[in-house]
């Protein structure tokens, strides 16, 4: 059995990790490039030789859209209608998470996007069946 086969799940350790209040990637050892969220090889190159690493949580908003309804899974019902949006974290890449301390509603969503880029910081929404990545606006 090779090593790549006894390695612990990586989305198994994500979400440990997000239960934990902490961001977790993978780092390749060949390319030194971060996979977020983490899999089992290099999002850059195809490397098996990654590594846990943990991230800063701190990012930058680029755009932000609300959701449509219903929501498209249950564990989001309760706090529908939210915002969600793209952001590229302070280490490179780009993702797409719940954004917290905006309404989903047009006006709050224009002087969002009049503002431009906007500063975010990583937290943990805690749902009933598995912890949820969302940004809350830093500024």
């Amino acid at each position: 059995m090779s090593n790549e086969d006894t390695r612990p799940s990586a989305i198994r350790w994500y979400y440990e990790g997000l239960s934990a209040g902490a961001f977790r990637a993978m780092r390749c050892s060949a390319c030194g490039r971060l996979t977020f969220p983490p899999t089992g090889c290099c999002e850059h190159c195809g490397s098996w030789s990654v590594e846990g690493a943990e991230i800063s949580g701190e990012g930058t908003l680029l755009f932000a859209t609300h959701n449509i309804a219903p929501a498209c899974h249950p564990r989001f019902e309760a706090i529908a209608p939210y915002v969600y949006g793209h952001i590229r974290l302070k280490e490179g890449n780009i993702v797409q998470a719940i954004v917290l301390g905006v309404e989903a509603v047009p006006d709050q969503l224009h002087a969002l996007f009049k503002r431009g880029p906007v500063p975010v910081k990583a937290e943990t929404l805690t749902m009933q069946d598995l912890p949820v990545l969302a940004f809350r606006l830093a500024g």
